[in-house]
């Protein structure tokens, strides 16, 4: 997308800074954006030290580019501690061969002069309940692990799996083609699931907008259009599944498309006729650990264009 110019910006009210906060993994490398590592690394640096870096989250990453990540980021990366990146890494196939890669990425970066920066959480596809056993036997607390189950059906015992350890489980919301999206009761019921068991999740893909609406599913000039969800309309969702909304409320919430039927105040979120407390915004961010955009300046400018920021 273009750098169109952008309204002043405006003080984020206290409850989106709450379901803001990090919350916006950058995964520039993927589709639709599709960045070479350079740029993606030059982004992700740009973002950081910009005004809005305090929505930012990790920097994701395939673990099999980890060596290819070193070197494009060796001239931006922070030299202090204090200031050092956080990455996410994708598990391929080979779970073994991926974390020690892990390992020696971060045990070269264990001096900050040398580049400060971590690995510090993993993701996975899982299939099956013994997949998420398997998984976590081996990571066992190295990383915070976040396990992909799909939403389309309902899968409980996954959910139920991924309760019995110290992981969390993740989620695709949509992709760059029209069945990749998740009917919207498939995902009410997922935040349903995690929250009656207590398990956090991240939020993947299809993420790129605050709102429901139709969009071009890449940025090619004649890409088809479809319906994605909004960043803020799963967020809000979770927080009114911790408020014991109905099903059917929080499809409703999950499917608004329009922007003024929300207010965002220091003391919660009021959507329609409907109040969701701070406490509510505060447990659904408790939930919600992050969401992955392949943009982070697209959000940004969008929330701007609402005067949410």
């Amino acid at each position: 997308m273009t750098d169109a110019a952008a309204p002043a910006s405006t003080e984020p009210a206290p409850t989106l800074r709450i379901l803001l906060r990090h919350a916006i993994d950058y995964a520039g490398l993927f589709p639709p954006a599709g960045l070479g590592m350079a740029a993606a690394v030059s982004e992700y640096a740009q973002h950081r030290a910009g005004a809005d870096g305090w929505a930012l989250g990790r920097f994701v990453l395939p673990a099999a580019r980890l060596d290819e990540f070193e070197e494009a980021a060796a001239p931006v990366l922070p030299r202090e501690g204090a200031r050092s990146w956080a990455l996410s890494a994708l598990l391929g196939s080979d779970l073994q061969e991926d974390v020690e890669r892990i390992e020696r990425f971060n045990a070269a970066h264990g001096d900050a002069r040398s580049g400060a920066v971590l690995v510090d959480t993993v993701e996975l596809k899982t299939h099956t309940a013994r997949d998420v056993a398997h998984a976590s036997e081996l990571l066992d607390r190295r990383f915070d692990t976040y396990m992909e189950i799909p939403v389309a059906d309902d899968r409980v015992e996954l959910v139920t799996a991924i309760a019995a350890t110290t992981t969390k489980a993740n989620t695709r919301n949509g992709g760059v083609t029209p069945d990749a999206f998740p009917p919207s009761g498939g995902i009410v019921r997922f935040i349903s699931r995690c929250v009656q068991r207590d398990v956090a999740f991240k939020a993947t893909a299809g993420l790129h907008h605050p709102w429901r609406a139709a969009y071009r599913l890449t940025y090619a000039p004649d890409a088809p259009r479809g319906t994605m969800f909004g960043f803020l309309n799963v967020l809000l969702t979770v927080a009114a599944v911790h408020a014991e909304f109905s099903t059917a409320d929080a499809i409703a919430l999950l499917e608004e498309e329009d922007a003024r039927a929300t207010c965002f105040t220091a003391s919660g979120v009021r959507w329609r006729d409907r109040l969701l407390s701070l406490r509510a915004i505060e447990r659904a961010r408790d939930t919600v650990a992050a969401f992955g955009s392949c943009s982070f300046r697209e959000p940004v400018q969008e929330l701007r264009a609402l005067s949410l920021l």
